[in-house]
């Protein structure tokens, strides 16, 4: 087991808190239709491509929508021991440039299956995550982000 945990990389993934009318954009991405676990839009990062740029693209992928990408907001981390699976999130603040939401828009990789505007009161009842996801949607502060810099060296 130890082997596992310690050879698998850390997956580094970005998301988008996206509120329009005081409602959170957020997807159903698990295999399967009948997944009821809804998180942020987004994914994970492609190479020397800076993180607003991977999350405008991951957020048009699964949902259409072109967005303009805003300070950060939450940085959440998780794991799977059992398989050594670990990732860090980090949401960022967004707003729609363009586009609506569509039942007929196709997840290009198949993952996202239903996308859906909630309330915070619609929140409470169904299932989520990260946990913090609506005190950061709705409460939290930005905290300070420096893009993509390309490496300097001395």
């Amino acid at each position: 087991m130890k082997d596992r945990m310690t050879s698998r990389p850390i997956r580094l993934a970005t998301r988008a808190l996206i509120l329009q009318d005081n409602r959170l954009l957020l997807v159903n991405a698990f295999p399967g239709p009948e997944a009821t676990l809804w998180c942020a839009p987004g994914g994970g990062m492609e190479k020397h491509a800076s993180m607003p740029e991977n999350l405008a693209r991951e957020v048009f992928e699964e949902t259409g929508l072109t967005i303009a990408v805003g300070p950060p907001a939450l940085v959440n981390e998780f794991h799977n021991p059992e398989d050594g699976f670990h990732q860090v999130e980090v949401f960022f603040r967004c707003t729609v440039t363009d586009g609506a939401l569509s039942d007929s828009w196709t997840d290009p990789e198949g993952i996202v299956h239903r996308r859906r505007w909630f309330t915070r009161d619609e929140m409470s009842k169904i299932r989520f995550k990260p946990d913090a996801l609506p005190g950061a949607a709705w409460d939290g502060a930005a905290c300070a982000y420096d893009p993509l810099e390309r490496l300097v060296k001395a």
